[in-house]
């Protein structure tokens, strides 16, 4: 889903990157409408200072998706094309492709028609909370409560001390939402065609200018949220409202979002929350690598990790290690193709690309690049590599840089690496020399 301002951006991206592998029929684009945008509390129309003829409109949130996917039958194809299962996700948070799976497997195993990808969350965090909500009747409806009505709603309900950790865990009760989620396609596809079209409701948060709580330090918009489908739920299907449910993973497996700008970032971690930066992001990638080959092989890490600031944003880099989805995608891919010991220094950097590459012994201390393509099988076995490696310093002061360069805060200065690349058939093998030789 793209906006007015969005759309021509992203279809130029897209062209430019090949469609990252994807072929035209595999992409579908809705494009979001504009709302007027509201002045004060009689919610007056706002209109340009030039031209008071021409209202000044904007997004009216990401709950658009649902009708729009109704209004294009995009929904319906999918469903009528075999597909059994939707999944939205937030495409700045790249650790949810860890969590896709997992929660697909349990909205199966449950029969869930809406499953939320939850971590846990400690109390009085800027992030929305699932909750069940449960009437007097005895039926109870799992939902999405935002953070800034969360502490109230509890201390009016279950708990007069509001929204506070459970002392044996250190997390509040309410799971963070991650706005990453399942849908069973056939029961969704019912629920957006039904009376509301898809349309969530809808709801405003002005920021008033003075105490009279009347007129709005700017014009404000009425939005809409995705993750209040369980609204449609309990109106369209109530008899379904028992199988919405919620999915948690721990936070470095599947939640380190990019929303913040270095600045923003700098702010948020003074105040003793993640910074939710690009660069943050990035080294929070590398270390859930670091994680799951530390769980699932014999990964030793040589040294800790090492502190950085960049932009006034401070974070540690461990090894920082790049697994291909071709060469491992699951934990079974990483104990299949992982098989000895690997020892890695904490400043090290690799690259690990094929379907066929295992890895039997390794000792790196530096930057190792491994490509192979996918109709050749590359063993590596008792393989040393020593070099300078690859650095990350902050932005020089004068300098022509990329706009990643830019958000992340830093550069990776390239001092040396060693890389195995293997593009022709047959088996090959590198080891102690460090060069891929065929087998015979």
């Amino acid at each position: 889903m793209t906006s007015q301002d969005t759309d021509q951006p992203t279809k130029e991206l897209l062209k430019n990157a090949n469609n990252f592998g994807m072929s035209e029929a595999q992409i579908n684009i809705v494009v979001q409408d504009k709302v007027p945008a509201l002045g004060d509390s009689s919610a007056r129309f706002v209109t340009k200072e030039n031209d008071r003829f021409v209202l000044i409109t904007k997004p009216h949130g990401h709950g658009d998706v649902h009708h729009l996917l109704h209004r294009s039958k995009i929904a319906e194809k999918l469903l009528n094309d075999g597909f059994k299962y939707l999944l939205f996700f937030q495409d700045t948070n790249a650790l949810v492709l860890n969590s896709i799976l997992p929660a697909l497997g349990v909205s199966e195993r449950k029969g869930y028609i809406m499953n939320s990808i939850c971590v846990p969350r400690v109390a009085k965090e800027a992030a929305g909370a699932i909750v069940a909500l449960s009437k007097e009747n005895n039926s109870s409806l799992i939902c999405n409560v935002e953070y800034n009505q969360l502490d109230s709603l509890l201390r009016a309900t279950v708990s007069p001390e509001g929204d506070v950790n459970d002392p044996q865990t250190g997390y509040s009760p309410y799971p963070g939402n991650t706005n990453n989620i399942v849908f069973e396609l056939s029961s969704y596809v019912k629920i957006i065609d039904g009376a509301d079209k898809g349309v969530v409701p809808e709801f405003v948060n002005p920021k008033y200018k003075d105490k009279s709580r009347t007129v709005f330090t700017k014009p404000t918009r009425l939005e809409c949220m995705m993750q209040d489908f369980p609204l449609l739920v309990a109106k369209e299907m109530p008899e379904m409202a028992d199988k919405i449910g919620f999915t948690s993973f721990e936070k470095w497996l599947s939640f380190s979002p990019v929303k913040n700008s270095l600045e923003a970032g700098r702010r948020a971690s003074e105040s003793g929350v993640p910074p939710n930066t690009a660069s943050s992001a990035e080294a929070d990638f590398y270390r859930q690598s670091v994680k799951k080959l530390q769980a699932f092989s014999k990964l030793k890490v040589k040294g800790d990790p090492t502190r950085h600031e960049f932009g006034g944003v401070d974070f540690e880099f461990g090894p920082k290690l790049i697994l291909s989805p071709n060469f491992a995608l699951t934990c079974q891919d990483i104990k299949k193709k992982i098989s000895g010991k690997i020892k890695i220094s904490s400043t090290s950097t690799a690259l690990i690309s094929g379907e066929n590459v295992e890895i039997k012994s390794l000792h790196l201390e530096g930057s190792l690049i491994i490509v192979s393509k996918d109709d050749s099988v590359l063993t590596v076995d008792n393989l040393t590599v020593l070099n300078k490696g690859y650095f990350p310093e902050n932005l020089p002061s004068s300098g022509t840089f990329s706009e990643a360069d830019k958000v992340r805060g830093f550069v990776m200065r390239k001092m040396e690496d060693h890389t195995i690349e293997v593009n022709e058939k047959g088996k090959w093998t590198v080891d102690g020399s460090g060069k891929p030789s065929r087998e015979k």
